[in-house]
């Protein structure tokens, strides 16, 4: 290693993938500890599951308060998890997280989603970051932050609100229309919330001229005719649409013939829709194929609301997606809808550019699938879903796959895969070169290390 160039040590040390790696690339020498600590701090990523989360968050925002030198390698803080209460030996932590948000000069990147962890001194933190372009945030501001502060932030160019409150919710044309010339990216969660409204998305729609990713995720006051006043005011063109837990009232069939007659949907790449089992799947189905007839499209995403769904007309869509789209599909995901092995045969065949395939199907179908996976020449993606209600002649204990059935598919995959799901497992490909001169390569499997949470388990967001 001493004759290793050290302009190589940055390259190199962007594969470790894990904290736990880079951290001990640290302590080799000083020269391994200049090029490791950028990649260690650069993204900072804090999820409720990890282990004596309340101490390391303290922990964290304090070494970030008492060195601007490493607070400046950072440049995305997520922040998902934040304690409810503190010691009472503590109770000066939220100044010490505004210093260390404030010290954090390059970040570009941020999300707070946990109700009620956002403060007023942490908007005003961020709202001094001259490079932060992309935020995320719980919109609950009562008794947590005041609202008007985020009329501080007017670099974004990417937003997404959870839960907005109706204070939050009646200052957003103010801001959008201070952001308006350089908003690309417009995510809204409610959930249950019935604020977000057609009348709430009128006020918004002038400010949203070069809007190119909308997703509105469980907004049940929101209609085709909400939708359609963003949409006829845009003039980048929309590249991602999300319709997620979207109200029955919302009539895909009306959106359509709104549409038809203007070129707002020629531009769109990445669609995701969700399906309850109340909608009549035949028109439905024809009236989502319509919408999308005249988009270059890449990214197909839809699942069902409920219980697994299986119904002929969702065949029928399969089939003319990929007859319309299939040349260009990156990404096809299907959810909590069952398909089958012709449909699947039929995506693998007729999808030469295909990348990442999620897909839900019965536990006994894994050996016919994997005389197909073998058509998908450039798959880096794959999870495969089993749903209890297709288990019944051969249940398995949590509808896992098991270690010989995970390696068995492996070897019937590309080269190119890099990922592998079943359920709730996820591993990570990886690549062992061994023989003469390490000229024969072999893949196994490895536990996915990766700090950011697998796209498979990010898609359903309303169930």
């Amino acid at each position: 290693m001493l004759d290793l160039p050290l302009d190589l040590l940055p390259s190199i040390l962007e594969h470790f993938e894990h904290p736990r790696h880079l951290y001990t690339a640290c302590l080799v020498n000083k020269d391994f500890y200049n090029s490791a600590i950028p990649e260690l701090y650069g993204q900072i990523i804090v999820y409720h599951w990890h282990k004596q989360i309340q101490v390391k968050v303290i922990k964290l925002f304090r070494t970030l308060a008492s060195s601007p030198v490493l607070a400046r390698h950072v440049f995305r803080l997520a922040i998902h998890a934040f304690p409810r209460s503190l010691p009472l030996d503590e109770l000066d932590v939220m100044n010490i997280v505004a210093s260390a948000v404030k010290n954090c000069v390059n970040l570009k990147v941020c999300a707070w989603t946990r109700d009620g962890s956002l403060t007023s001194d942490v908007l005003r933190s961020l709202g001094g970051l001259h490079h932060l372009r992309k935020l995320e945030i719980n919109g609950h501001d009562q008794g947590n932050f005041q609202a008007r502060l985020l009329l501080q932030l007017t670099r974004l160019n990417t937003i997404t609100i959870i839960m907005p409150s109706a204070a939050v919710i009646a200052l957003l044309p103010e801001w959008f229309e201070a952001l308006a010339e350089n908003l690309t990216g417009l995510t809204l969660i409610c959930k249950s919330t019935s604020l977000v409204n057609n009348d709430v998305l009128g006020r918004l729609a002038p400010h949203l001229r070069h809007l190119q990713s909308l997703y509105l995720v469980g907004c049940p006051k929101v209609t085709h005719s909400g939708l359609w006043k963003v949409l006829k005011n845009n003039e980048a063109g929309l590249r991602s649409l999300g319709l997620e837990g979207i109200t029955s009232r919302f009539d895909i069939g009306h959106l359509v013939a709104l549409t038809s007659a203007s070129n707002v949907l020629h531009t769109l790449r990445s669609f995701t829709v969700t399906v309850n089992h109340q909608t009549p799947l035949e028109q439905w189905t024809q009236d989502i194929f319509d919408l999308l007839l005249a988009s270059p499209l890449e990214v197909f995403q839809i699942y069902s609301s409920g219980p697994v769904l299986e119904s002929p007309p969702t065949v029928d869509l399969w089939k003319r997606i990929v007859s319309v789209h299939g040349k260009r599909l990156r990404r096809f995901s299907v959810h909590r809808m069952l398909i089958g092995m012709e449909s699947i045969d039929d995506i693998c065949r007729r999808c030469p550019n295909l990348k990442e395939l999620f897909i839900v199907v019965e536990h006994q179908s894994l050996k016919q699938l994997q005389s197909i996976l073998p058509l998908v020449q450039r798959l880096e993606v794959l999870h495969i879903n089993f749903p209890i209600e297709a288990q019944s002649e051969m249940p398995i204990d949590d509808g896992l796959l098991s270690p010989a059935e995970a390696h068995g598919i492996l070897e019937c995959c590309p080269s190119t895969l890099t990922q592998l799901g079943g359920n709730t497992q996820v591993w990570q490909v990886e690549r062992v070169f061994e023989g003469d001169g390490g000229k024969e390569m072999r893949r196994h499997l490895v536990r996915y290390n990766r700090p950011d949470i697998p796209e498979q388990f990010m898609v359903i967001r309303t169930a």
